[in-house]
């Protein structure tokens, strides 16, 4: 712990869908004066994405849901473009991107690689998302994914070539960070 980080109290604001806490301490500014400081954060856990891609066929898989949050904040559909993720719930980093690619995207994938870890919005949000990516094929489909129903995640499975999948960055059609992070991980890594 921070030895900048004084006589922190917390209160739990909200417990729906996830948790929001109140935090009210005392911050040591860099002239070691002591500031009192109000924060509010969204603990929703941590979660983990993947990015499956085909090399041979130059292809990616992405998903397409409708997500609240961007329709609140102007996304006029709320559809959003995205590599396959989900919450960890009480499984490790990797075995959640296996569970979820399954249900999500069909594909009953092995190996994954991690590639990086980020805080997506620090300021606000107390989740990591561990990112990895994946190779697939045809042979590993083994349902039509689209999540699982009680979830209510009314998902869509695309294949796209990893051209367009880039040029959707640009175009401002995908607009997701860990999404925008991957398909830019890969091309620099020349997976495709």
């Amino acid at each position: 712990m921070s030895d900048r980080i004084k006589n922190m109290e917390v209160e739990i604001v909200a417990r729906n869908w996830y948790v929001l806490k109140k935090a009210s301490y005392e911050y040591q500014k860099k002239d070691g004066s002591w500031e009192t400081q109000n924060r509010e954060a969204y603990d929703r856990g941590n979660g983990a994405g993947i990015l499956l891609y085909n090399k041979k066929q130059g292809t990616v898989i992405l998903t397409e849901q409708f997500r609240l949050p961007t329709y609140i904040n102007g996304n006029d559909s709320g559809m959003m473009i995205e590599v396959c993720a989900g919450q960890l719930d009480k499984d490790n980093p990797e075995d959640c991107v296996r569970r979820e690619t399954e249900e999500e995207t069909g594909y009953r994938i092995g190996e994954v690689k991690k590639v990086l870890e980020a805080y997506m919005s620090p300021g606000s949000v107390t989740e990591i998302l561990y990112l990895f990516i994946a190779e697939y094929d045809s042979t590993m489909k083994v349902t039509e994914g689209g999540g699982v129903a009680h979830e209510q995640e009314n998902i869509e499975v695309l294949e796209l070539p990893f051209q367009r999948a880039l040029d959707m960055i640009i175009s401002g059609e995908i607009r997701d960070a860990k999404t925008i992070m991957l398909l830019q991980y890969a091309k620099l890594q020349n997976l495709i």
